[in-house]
C-alpha cells in the first residue's frame, strides 16, 4: 500500500516536556521505531507539526535585535530542516540496511485571499502568563488566544493549503523506494504574487490539511493521522468518552470536535476518504500497524 502519515507533535514532544534537542530526538526514535515497521511492508511518506518548534525559532529570533526578525515562512523552513533531519537519522537507524530516506523542504501554495489571514487561529510557541501576553501584543503586534486560565498562546494565520509544489519529485522518490519525509509543519506557505512570482507568507498551514492534500496528489490508499491519544472520542471531555472504532465520514459529520485540536484530523481524513475511496486512521503513534488493520484507533471508511 501507498501510506501517507502525519506525525503529531507528541512525535517531537510530549505535553509538559521542555523543549530540547534530547527530548526530541527520544520522542523521535519511538516515532522512528512504528513508522519503520510500515516501511517494511508500503511505501511510506511523512509529514509532520512544527508548531511548537517555529515558536521557538520565532522567540530566539526576536531576542536578537541587530537585524529583523526572520518571517514565518523563513522560519517553517528552518523546522522542517531540523525536524526532518531528526526524523531521517532515527528512521534510517532503525530500518534494514541498505534502507533510503530523504527529507525534503517543501513549498506548499495557499491563496492569498484565503480569509484565514483576517482571523488568526494557529497557536504556536510556548504559554504566556497575562502581563507577558499584554506586553508582547503592545510590542510585536501579535494575536493571542487563551488556551486555559491565564495560559495564553500565539496565534497565526492558518491558511488552506492548494498545491503542494514538488509533489513529482515526492512521487519519484517515493517510486524509487525512497521514504520521503516533506510537508513538514503543513509546508511552507507561498502565494502567487505579480506575474505569477511566487512568494514566502507569514502563515503556519495546518499540517492535518497538508497531509490530506499530499496524500490525495499522490494516489496513496491510506492516510494515518497519529497523535496522542487512542482514538477519535464521542463526548471528549465530558464524564463518559467514548472511542470510536469504525465509522464513515457520514457519521462523524453529525459530531463536533475541537477545531484547535481533533476537528482538522477528523475534517481532513474525511476528505481524504470521500475523494480518494480509500481509509484513513487517526491514534496512537506507537499503534500504527493495528490503526491501518481496524484492530486499535479510529479507521475511516466510505
Amino acid at each position: 500500500m501507498r501510506i501517507v502519515v502525519a506525525l503529531g507533535g507528541n512525535a517531537l514532544l510530549r505535553r509538559g516536556e521542555p523543549m530540547t534537542i534530547d527530548n526530541q530526538r527520544h520522542n523521535v526514535r519511538r516515532a522512528a521505531a512504528a513508522l519503520a515497521e510500515l516501511a517494511g511492508h508500503h511505501q511510506l511518506v511523512v509529514t509532520h507539526g512544527n508548531g511548537p518548534q517555529v515558536g521557538l525559532l520565532a522567540l530566539q529570533a526576536q531576542a536578537y535585535a541587530e537585524v529583523a526578525p526572520y518571517p514565518l515562512d523563513v522560519l517553517d523552513a528552518a523546522t522542517e530542516g531540523i525536524i526532518g533531519y531528526l526524523i531521517e537519522a532515527e528512521l534510517l537507524n532503525a530500518m534494514p540496511p541498505g534502507a533510503s530516506c530523504a527529507s525534503l523542504l517543501t513549498r506548499v501554495e495557499v491563496d492569498a485571499d484565503d480569509p484565514a489571514f483576517l482571523t488568526p487561529s494557529k497557536a504556536i510557541g510556548p504559554g504566556y502568563d497575562r502581563d507577558t501576553m499584554q506586553r508582547l501584543k503592545a510590542e510585536k503586534r501579535w494575536a493571542f488566544v487563551e488556551e486555559a486560565t491565564g495560559h495564553w498562546r500565539r496565534v497565526v494565520a492558518s491558511p488552506l493549503p492548494r498545491r503542494i509544489l514538488p509533489i513529482d519529485i515526492i512521487r519519484r522518490l517515493m517510486e524509487a523506494g525512497v521514504v520521503v519525509i516533506c510537508a513538514g509543519g503543513g509546508g511552507i506557505p507561498t502565494v502567487r504574487g505579480v506575474g505569477g512570482r511566487l512568494e514566502g507568507v507569514e502563515a503556519v498551514i495546518d499540517k492535518d490539511h497538508a497531509a490530506g492534500l499530499l496524500a490525495a496528489r499522490l494516489d496513496a490508499d491510506a492516510l494515518l493521522l497519529l497523535t496522542d491519544v487512542a482514538a477519535v472520542y464521542d463526548g471528549w471531555g465530558g464524564p463518559a468518552p467514548r472511542p470510536l472504532g469504525p465509522v464513515t465520514p457520514g457519521e462523524l459529520a453529525s459530531q463536533a470536535f475541537d477545531p484547535a485540536s481533533m476537528g482538522p484530523k477528523v475534517a481532513a481524513a474525511c476528505e481524504f476518504v470521500l475523494s480518494r475511496g480509500g481509509v484513513a486512521g487517526i491514534g496512537a503513534l506507537e499503534d500504527a500497524c493495528r490503526i491501518l488493520a481496524g484492530q486499535a484507533g479510529t479507521l475511516i471508511r466510505a
